[in-house]
């Protein structure tokens, strides 16, 4: 089973292979300014699972932990694809909005809500971190169900 997506203008396509894995809403800072929005949807991906059509521009940004975050983005219309950190080089985390049908995503967790707009109401049943998890990489990891490696 693949899904599919891309940006605004149609020259950046994707599929995902396999099931589509859960997404997490982040509210900090760089999220809701990349998204001109009170928040980010985030899908982690393993990259192998991840074809993609059409050229890509690449941003890069220092993150609060000192390391970097490739920012991979539609040089045309400007829409964001996929960010990948360079502590997980063969993971991206897809920006769920880009998705053909994100219209049946539900966040399985809230990161960064310390930092969320204060009009914006969290269901209490959701997880919620007031930053982030200490280990993101192993927090991802199990929110896809995978074994610790």
């Amino acid at each position: 089973m693949a899904r599919g997506g891309g940006c605004q203008c149609g020259a950046v396509r994707y599929e995902i292979e396999g099931p589509l894995p859960p997404v997490y809403a982040c509210h900090c800072r760089e999220c809701r300014r990349h998204t001109a929005s009170a928040f980010a949807l985030s899908m982690p991906v393993d990259m192998a699972a991840l074809h993609l059509s059409g050229d890509l521009a690449v941003h890069v940004r220092a993150t609060d932990s000192g390391t970097r975050t490739f920012c991979h983005f539609c040089p045309s219309c400007g829409t964001r694809i996929y960010h990948r950190s360079e502590r997980a080089p063969g993971r991206v985390t897809i920006k769920a909005g880009t998705l053909d049908d994100a219209e049946t995503l539900s966040p399985a967790a809230h990161l960064w809500v310390s930092r969320k707009q204060p009009w914006v109401s969290l269901d209490p049943r959701i997880p919620a971190f007031e930053t982030q998890p200490d280990d993101l990489g192993a927090w991802r990891s199990a929110l896809l169900g995978e074994a610790a490696s």
